[in-house]
């Protein structure tokens, strides 16, 4: 063989090393940066309607075995004693996996979904279907909910890593459960590919694996729509004792239009709501505030029916009793009037964390988005996905 002939082939022989060596390390820093969340989008249904347009697997899920497959699809799900109906199929497996082509989407009982959707028969013998999404596209569906999409882009920019660091940590407390989070207020709200927009996914591309960190580590990075002055300390409401979630002074969110509300709940709903919950009392005569907190918001109530009856409640406890979209914070003045509860109040959600309406402030007097986290999460970095967040 000539030398020049030998020196190309173990040239040709370095480079593909080189390239394969290249190309592993790209697939796992793919694979470190695109965690995949498990979100419930439905529980407890009857049934369910799968539609797609494009090639599908069904596989079962703790064995990845291939069950069946297709490449349109319109059919429904439902529970039976052996497992799931796929349709006039019975499969007997009580949970499955539906995959599709990358970029194509799953359409579950007529929403769009990315990704990939587990099929579950409960043994109450009801379906839940839940969507493994990667993280990245998951806050596509997320933020349109959250914010505005015609918000400064820095607010939204700083909402998409505040989410981001919400849902990883909620992934990791949550990894031995079914799913990691709800599609619901109870987690973020969540609606796949319909809530998609131009401006909030630009957001999530712009801050792609970002996240907030304390002390190196990942934290519940709480948000909320309106504080109406300052923000809650986290302790004050779950168990959870960390600086950046100890509250802060705002003054960016008055423009909100859920600064200030009324709300006027007739003495029947009322009544009736407090005997379901275990209080009981007759016809109200009275509710007065007990406490406060540091931050202003109302920490304990008294009940005082006609014939004197007192119940105590915590104001987090008789807000979810209430409704959290009715009583729409905990900073609020109760009155009573013929037996109806007249409450006064300012602010929408719990108050922890960011005030999306005072980012939106901050963004509008030319704040950036890592100065808007830094000043409600303080102590906090700006930090990005590595196998440790997870």
């Amino acid at each position: 063989m000539r030398p020049c002939m030998k020196k190309m082939l173990i040239f040709i022989l370095i480079a593909s090393v080189s390239l394969l060596m290249m190309v592993e390390e790209c697939e796992s820093i793919e694979k470190e940066i695109k965690p995949v969340l498990r979100i419930c989008i439905l529980d407890n249904k009857d049934s369910v309607t799968l539609a797609l347009k494009g090639a599908y697997r069904v596989y079962t899920v703790t064995q990845d075995k291939l069950l069946t497959g297709g490449y349109i699809l319109h059919t429904q799900v439902n529970p039976s004693d052996q497992g799931i109906m796929f349709g006039a199929r019975g499969l007997k497996f009580t949970r499955i996996r539906l995959k599709v082509a990358e970029g194509a989407f799953i359409h579950i009982d007529g929403r769009a979904f990315r990704g990939e959707v587990d099929i579950i028969r409960k043994d109450n013998m009801k379906i839940m279907a839940i969507n493994r999404v990667t993280l990245e596209e998951y806050l596509y569906g997320v933020l349109y909910n959250e914010v505005s999409h015609r918000w400064p882009i820095e607010a939204i920019k700083a909402q998409a890593i505040a989410a981001r660091t919400f849902a990883l940590y909620q992934a990791r407390q949550n990894k031995l459960q079914d799913y990691d989070m709800t599609n619901d207020i109870y987690s973020q709200v969540y609606s796949g590919a319909a809530s998609e927009r131009w401006s909030t996914t630009r957001a999530v591309k712009l801050t792609a694996s970002k996240i907030l960190t304390y002390q190196g580590d990942i934290f519940p990075a709480y948000y909320h729509a309106t504080c109406a002055g300052r923000t809650e300390d986290a302790s004050n409401l779950w168990a959870v004792d960390l600086a950046p979630l100890k509250g802060v002074e705002c003054q960016f969110c008055k423009e909100s239009p859920h600064y200030k509300w009324t709300k006027n709940i007739p003495p029947a709903g009322l009544e009736k709501k407090l005997n379901d919950s275990g209080y009981k009392v007759g016809k109200i005569k009275s509710i007065s505030v007990l406490a406060k907190n540091k931050s202003g918001r109302v920490d304990k109530i008294e009940i005082k029916d006609e014939a004197d009856i007192s119940s105590i409640l915590t104001a987090k406890d008789f807000r979810q009793l209430i409704g959290p979209n009715d009583m729409r914070s905990t900073t609020f003045t109760p009155s009573v009037n013929n037996g109806s509860l007249i409450m006064d109040g300012v602010g929408w959600g719990h108050g922890v964390g960011m005030c999306q309406w005072g980012a939106k402030g901050m963004a509008e007097h030319g704040k950036k988005y890592d100065e808007i986290l830094k000043y409600y999460y303080p102590g906090t970095e700006i930090s990005t996905i590595d196998k440790k967040s997870k």
